[in-house]
C-alpha cells in the first residue's frame, strides 16, 4: 500500500516505464478541472463572509464544495478504492482525512486549497513524468510499423512481424528499416542514432547486415530477412526499455517500505495530537490542537518522495539509453555506484578485432602461399575473428571439399583432415597438446599466432595483428580517473598482453587464459572486492563472453545490438563499440543516486522541520500547503535533472 502515492490519483507514476499508455501529456485534459475549481476557490475566498454569514453556510458550501469535489475527486475515489481493499494506511487516506476533518471544523477554504493546490502540483509533476518519457521515446520509436514485403507480384505493405525468414523486403530511403537482415542489393547510409546513441551515418553495401530499427537515408536496398520481428534485436531492447522499471534498485525499496510505515505513524500521531493534549493540559483546546493534527496530516504526506525516486531513476535510464547504453533496471543503475573494478576482456572490446595478417613464416620447405591456403582451408568454417583474417588474407576461392573431421577446440584452434593430411592450426596450446615439436621462440612473438603443423610436422606460423579502439585509452584514463581498478582479460600470449596492457595503462592484466579461466580470475576479482563490499563489472563483446558477463556483479556487453546473447545475459548493454560508454554511464548512475538522496534529505528534512512547527502551533494548514506541494515540486523538478546530465 505504501506505493500508493496521493499522486497515483492520475496514474501518472504508476509505472513510468510503460511507454505505450499515455506519452503526451494533455495540457487541456489537465488545466480544465484546476481552473474550474480554481475559480469557485476565488469566489469562496474573495466573499467568504457574506458567504459564510447565511444560515447553515449554505452560501459557502454552495460554492466551495464543488470546488473541492472537482479538485479532489480522484483522491477521494483512490482512498475509497484502497479502503474497500483493506489497504487503508495510504497517501490518498491522509488527503482525504485532513480535508474532511478540515471541513468539519468550518475551514473549508483550507480544505479546498489542499486538493487544489495539490492537483497543481500533480500537474507539474505529470509533465514531469512526461518529459522523462519522452526521454526514450526515441529509443522506442525505433519500432518499424510495416515491411515492404517483396513478392512475385510486387511489393507488398505487410507489418513486420507477418514476414518469414529468407523472405526479401525493399526498405525505401527514409523509411526505417523493419526487420534485420542481409543486403542483397543497393548501397546507401543508415542512420542508427535512435539505436547506438552515435550521430555519425553507417555506410552499407550489397553483403552488410543492418538491424531492425535505423532509417535509410539514401538508396534503395532490397534484403533478405535474417530474424523474425519477435527474434529480432529491436524486438528486445524495446522489451528492456519498456521494462526497465520492473527491477526496483534498494532506494526504491527502502523508501517503498518507510512509505507502508510511515503513513499510519502519521495517523495515529495526528490522533494522538489532537486528543491527548486536551486530555491533560487544561488550558488546551479542542478546537486548537485538532488543527494542529490537521496541520501534521497535511505535511506529511510524502507524495514528492515518493514519486521522485523512481521518476529519478526513470531519468537515469532514459539517460543512459539517449546515449545509446540500456540499463536492465534501477537495480543496475546503483550496482554501478559501488563498482571499485572493471574487467574488460581484449579482443573486440578495447581492441577493434579486425585482425590483420602482418607476416607468415614458414618452415620445413612450405612457401607462404602454401601455408595461408593451408591455414584458410582449415580455418574455412570458423567464425573466429583470426580465422575471418586469415581468409580475407588469402582472397581466394577456397575449396572445402578435401576438408574432413573438423574439430574446432575452444581457445585452442582447429584441427583437421585437409587431403587426408592431419592439420592443425591453433596457438601454442593446441601445440603443446598435439606434442607438436617446434621452436621456443615462436611463443613469445608479439601479436596473435596462429601456428601450421601438418601431421605432426611444424610448418609455421602467421601472424595478426589487432589494433586498439579510438578511445581504448581515453576510457581506461577516465576509469581510473574515477578511483575504479582497471583488469584486462585476453586468450592471447602473454607477450601480446603486456604490449596492449603497456598502451592502455590498466592497473593488471591477464594472458593465455581459456574462456574458463575468465570465469576463475573474475570470481578471484570478486573475493578481494567483494571484502569492501563494492562491486566488480565485466566488460565483453557479448559474443563468447556470456558465462563471464553472467558471474559479474554487473554484465556489460559491448556493440551489443548484433548479439542475442549479450542482449539476453548482459545487466547493461552498450549499443556501440566503444569503450568510453562504460565510464560515461557510471557517471550516469553516480549522477541519478547523487539527485534521488539530495531529494531524500530535502524532502524528510523539510517535513519534519514543518511536523514540528505544526505541533506547536508556529505553521498554520495554508503554510502546510505551500510547503507539501513546494517539497514535491522541487524534488520532481531536481529529478529532471538527471535528463539533462552529460557525463
Amino acid at each position: 500500500m505504501g506505493e500508493n502515492c496521493c499522486a497515483c490519483a492520475h496514474d501518472h507514476d504508476s509505472n513510468p516505464s510503460q511507454t505505450h499508455g499515455q506519452t503526451e501529456f494533455n495540457w487541456k485534459k489537465e488545466l480544465t478541472p484546476i481552473a474550474l475549481s480554481g475559480v469557485l476557490f476565488l469566489i469562496g475566498l474573495i466573499f467568504y463572509d457574506p458567504l459564510h454569514n447565511t444560515p447553515y453556510h449554505i452560501a459557502e458550501s454552495a460554492v466551495l464544495l464543488p470546488a473541492y469535489v472537482i479538485s479532489g475527486w480522484t483522491v477521494l475515489s483512490g482512498a475509497g478504492r484502497n479502503i474497500l481493499k483493506g489497504e487503508i494506511f495510504d497517501e490518498n487516506f491522509l488527503m482525504t482525512l485532513a480535508t474532511l476533518s478540515a471541513i468539519a471544523i468550518h475551514k473549508m477554504p483550507e480544505a479546498v486549497a489542499v486538493m487544489l493546490f495539490f492537483q497543481v502540483g500533480e500537474l507539474f509533476q505529470g509533465y514531469a513524468v512526461g518529459k522523462s518519457r519522452r526521454s526514450i521515446q526515441s529509443v522506442l520509436e525505433v519500432r518499424p510499423n510495416s515491411a515492404n514485403l517483396k513478392t512475385e507480384e510486387g511489393v507488398t505493405t505487410v507489418s513486420p512481424d507477418r514476414v518469414e525468414v529468407g523472405a526479401l523486403i525493399v526498405v525505401r530511403a527514409g523509411e526505417k528499416v523493419p526487420l534485420d537482415g542481409e543486403i542483397l542489393e543497393g548501397n546507401s547510409q543508415l542512420d542508427t542514432s535512435a539505436l547506438t546513441g552515435e550521430s555519425i551515418p553507417q555506410i552499407v553495401q550489397a553483403g552488410d547486415e543492418i538491424l531492425a530499427g535505423s532509417i535509410n537515408q539514401a538508396g534503395v536496398l532490397t534484403v533478405q530477412v535474417t530474424k523474425p520481428f519477435a527474434d529480432s534485436s529491436i524486438s528486445k531492447i524495446l522489451d528492456l526499455v519498456e521494462n526497465a522499471n520492473s527491477k526496483k534498485a534498494e532506494t526504491e525499496k527502502l523508501i517503498t517500505t518507510f512509505s507502508r510505515y510511515y503513513t499510519p505513524v502519521v495517523v495515529f500521531l495526528s490522533l494522538a495530537v489532537a486528543f491527548l493534549p486536551p486530555l491533560f493540559v487544561s488550558s488546551a483546546t479542542q478546537a486548537e490542537w485538532t488543527y494542529r493534527a490537521l496541520v501534521l496530516l497535511v505535511i506529511s504526506c510524502p507524495c514528492g518522495l515518493v514519486i521522485s525516486v523512481p521518476l529519478g531513476y526513470f531519468g537515469g535510464v532514459g539517460n543512459a539509453a539517449k546515449n545509446g547504453i540500456l540499463v536492465k533496471g534501477a537495480t543496475f543503475l546503483d550496482a554501478l555506484t559501488q563498482v571499485q573494478a572493471v574487467v574488460f576482456d581484449k579482443t573486440g572490446t578495447l581492441t577493434k578485432g579486425n585482425f590483420r595478417v602482418t607476416e607468415i613464416v614458414t618452415h620445413n620447405g612450405f612457401s607462404q602461399p602454401e601455408l595461408l591456403e593451408l591455414a584458410a582451408t582449415v580455418e574455412s568454417h570458423s567464425n573466429h575473428p583470426v580465422a575471418q583474417s586469415i581468409r580475407e588474407a588469402y582472397n581466394q576461392k577456397i575449396d572445402d571439399s578435401t576438408l574432413q573431421n573438423y574439430q574446432e577446440v575452444s581457445g585452442h584452434g582447429i584441427i583437421a583432415e585437409v587431403n587426408q593430411q592431419v592439420v592443425v592450426v591453433g596457438n601454442d596450446r593446441l601445440l603443446h597438446r598435439e606434442k607438436i615439436p617446434h621452436q621456443t621462440e615462436v611463443c613469445h612473438l608479439e601479436g596473435t599466432i596462429a601456428h601450421t603443423a601438418v601431421n605432426g610436422e611444424y610448418r609455421g606460423h602467421i601472424i595478426i595483428a589487432d589494433e586498439l579502439k579510438e578511445d581504448a585509452v581515453e576510457a581506461i584514463a577516465s576509469l581510473r580517473g574515477k578511483g575504479i581498478e582497471v583488469v584486462m582479460l585476453t586468450g592471447d600470449n602473454a607477450t601480446v598482453a603486456q604490449s596492449i596492457a603497456q598502451q592502455l595503462g590498466v592497473d593488471q592484466y591477464q594472458a593465455d587464459l581459456l574462456p574458463e579461466d575468465k570465469v576463475t580470475a573474475v570470481e578471484d576479482i570478486l573475493g578481494q572486492v567483494r571484502t569492501q563490499k563494492r562491486k566488480v563489472a565485466f566488460v565483453g563483446d557479448g559474443i563468447n563472453d556470456a558465462p563471464v558477463i553472467a558471474r559479474a556483479d554487473v554484465g556489460m556487453a559491448m556493440g551489443g545490438l548484433g548479439s542475442d546473447a549479450a542482449i539476453e545475459t548482459a545487466d547493461v548493454v552498450i549499443m556501440t563499440d566503444a569503450p568510453s560508454k562504460v565510464s560515461q554511464v557510471i557517471a550516469i548512475a553516480q549522477k541519478t543516486r547523487q539527485i534521488i538522496w539530495q531529494n531524500i534529505g530535502f524532502a524528510l528534512g523539510i517535513k519534519g522541520l514543518f511536523i514540528l512547527f505544526g505541533a506547536m502551533g508556529l505553521a498554520s494548514l495554508w503554510e502546510a500547503i505551500f510547503a507539501d506541494v513546494g517539497v514535491a515540486l522541487i524534488a520532481i523538478f531536481n529529478a529532471g535533472r538527471i535528463l539533462r546530465f552529460k557525463a
